[in-house]
């Protein structure tokens, strides 16, 4: 009997065979959920790729991702640490206490947060105002952040740990001392005397190193919170060229000297609509863009619900590409007990993150942490929202929608990937990309602010995934590389 045709024919199915268990393994997906209505939030499901038969037709709803160019280098997601959350924090039980903690930091089961925010002394979400020194200090003899041990740092501490040790931290002052200022006062703007300037730039290494005594370490600082607002509250005013000198003749060399010189130092710190002048007067001064890392932006500009202001970062990131973007703070304001779970908060969130993203932010950092259930405390009754709100009668926490959509990105990009090309072929579906560290998996982001829902398509190499987008909806979709 020959049977050579039969182990042709069994060598030939075993390579189909493998060739096709190969095909199936690099191509499973998993798709994470969070859609209006549906009572479940990442909820998932799984699948896998198909070749694509015939070309894409036009009447389709499509996501296409492009991963042969690679764009920024993802830092991280967080929140801040402000007085008042740390204050909300400790006023819970032990056993809410965790689960915060667990909620946000941890990498398993929360939302994986890897970069925060605090303040250099008060800010308006503190209990009142504050610095480090006695008023009138000129020397800093009296420097101690002894008010911060109560609260903050033992909150923060609680963070690093639950986060296995690893938070990317920067540190903010909304005011200096009201001795140093024109208007003598902290709140209301003023400006920084210039008999203060290299006093002040002292003032923010005492700060890192007072810190870092403690075991909690400084990544870097923004020069000064908004400084373009006067508010009721902490704030202080630089014009573009202030801070631009402020920078190069004061802080930045005051840095180097303090040993100090691989702190990221950011500049501006406010909102998108204002940012492009002050990156291309700071930056364009070579002294002064030798000590700047990067711009850090807010939204607090009017939202309008699309992409203008992000077009403004466009700008800068074109001028000056070595320099990077940061998203320092944002938060739902204007604080109402029945709007706690309201939905387009949560999109607000999306969409920004989506679009900042995609210009160009290597870390986006919510604001405050925590707020109690009248959207505080806050020493001004500038009362907002958080992601978690604390009902300190019932002693129960809250997640807001804001929390879950935040999660989508934070859970899943890992620290340390990078953006690649992400786009759909309808302007109501929003989406980003990101390849892991390991260039073998990717993560995509993608949203749906309509009423109704949507199949559509995920195309990638050849390959395509058929999936579903519920209404008003956000979708993270975990999927291996397809060369």
């Amino acid at each position: 009997m020959n049977l050579l045709p039969l182990i042709i024919l069994l060598l030939f199915s075993s390579l189909i065979f493998s060739k096709m268990a190969a095909h199936n393994k690099n191509t499973h997906y998993k798709v994470f959920t969070t859609a209006k209505g549906s009572g479940h939030n990442f909820q998932e499901s799984e699948g896998h790729f198909l070749e694509i038969s015939n070309d894409v037709s036009e009447g389709s709803v499509d996501v296409y991702i492009y991963p042969r160019k690679t764009f920024q280098k993802f830092i991280g997601i967080g929140g801040s640490f402000t007085d008042a959350s740390a204050e909300n924090f400790f006023k819970l039980s032990l056993a809410n206490q965790n689960e915060l903690m667990k909620a946000y930091f941890n990498e398993k089961d929360g939302n994986a947060y890897r970069l925060a925010r605090i303040s250099i002394h008060s800010c308006d979400f503190s209990i009142k105002s504050h610095t480090y020194i006695d008023e009138g200090d000129k020397e800093l003899e009296s420097f101690s952040i002894a008010t911060d041990k109560k609260y903050r740092i033992p909150f923060i501490k609680r963070a690093i740990k639950e986060a296995g040790g690893n938070i990317t931290l920067m540190a903010s002052p909304w005011s200096a001392p009201a001795f140093m200022k024109s208007n003598n006062n902290m709140l209301y703007g003023g400006e920084l005397l210039p008999e203060y300037y290299s006093i002040w730039a002292l003032y923010y290494t005492k700060f890192i190193k007072a810190y870092e005594k403690e075991g909690i370490p400084i990544w870097g600082i923004t020069i000064q919170n908004e400084p373009a607002a006067v508010q009721r509250w902490e704030s202080m005013i630089y014009t573009a060229e202030q801070e631009r000198d402020f920078l190069k003749n004061h802080l930045g060399p005051t840095m180097h000297h303090q040993g100090l010189g691989d702190k990221k130092i950011i500049v501006w710190d406010h909102n998108r609509d204002l940012g492009t002048h002050r990156a291309t007067t700071i930056f364009g001064d070579p002294d002064a863009a030798k000590y700047a890392w990067g711009t850090g932006f807010h939204w607090y500009e009017t939202w309008a619900g699309g992409d203008s202001m992000q077009n403004n970062l466009t700008a800068i990131k074109e001028a000056f590409p070595d320099k990077h973007l940061i998203f320092t703070e944002g938060c739902q304001e204007g604080f109402r007990t029945d709007r706690l779970f309201h939905w387009p908060h949560a999109e607000r969130y999306g969409e920004a993150m989506i679009r900042d993203f995609n210009v160009g932010i290597v870390g986006w950092c919510d604001w405050n942490l925590l707020l109690d259930e009248k959207g505080g405390p806050n020493h001004v009754g500038n009362l907002c929202f958080s992601p978690i709100h604390a009902d300190l009668e019932k002693d129960e926490l809250i997640y807001t929608p804001s929390y879950y959509y935040i999660g989508h990105f934070s859970r899943f990009i890992p620290i340390g990937a990078h953006r690649i090309s992400s786009t759909s072929n309808r302007s109501f579906i929003l989406t980003t990309s990101f390849l892991a560290p390991n260039n073998k998996t990717v993560t995509t982001v993608v949203m749906n602010k309509k009423d109704e829902p949507f199949d559509y398509d995920l195309i990638l190499n050849g390959n395509v995934a058929k999936l579903h987008l519920p209404a008003r909806s956000i979708q993270t979709i975990v999927y291996d590389l397809i060369h």
